[in-house]
């Protein structure tokens, strides 16, 4: 006997997916969060940070994949 139960009532997830609902701006940190694992407040406060620190592709990348993605 299996006593495993399925949390989701779908399909499992298989790649990246935009999170709009539950996301603040166009959902890609909280798609990241779904797809890791990993809270959404971390993505956004690693995002902000390497935006202050000067890594000039932050938001580049950022919006190509609320563009490109979904």
């Amino acid at each position: 006997m299996n006593n495993l139960t399925n949390k989701n009532s779908g399909p499992p997830q298989t790649g990246y997916r935009l999170d709009k609902a539950n996301g603040k701006l166009f959902g890609v940190c909280a798609g990241l969060a779904n797809a890791t694992d990993i809270d959404a407040t971390i993505w956004r406060i690693g995002l902000v940070v390497a935006t202050l620190l000067g890594f000039g592709l932050t938001i580049p990348i950022y919006l190509a994949v609320a563009l490109i993605a979904d």
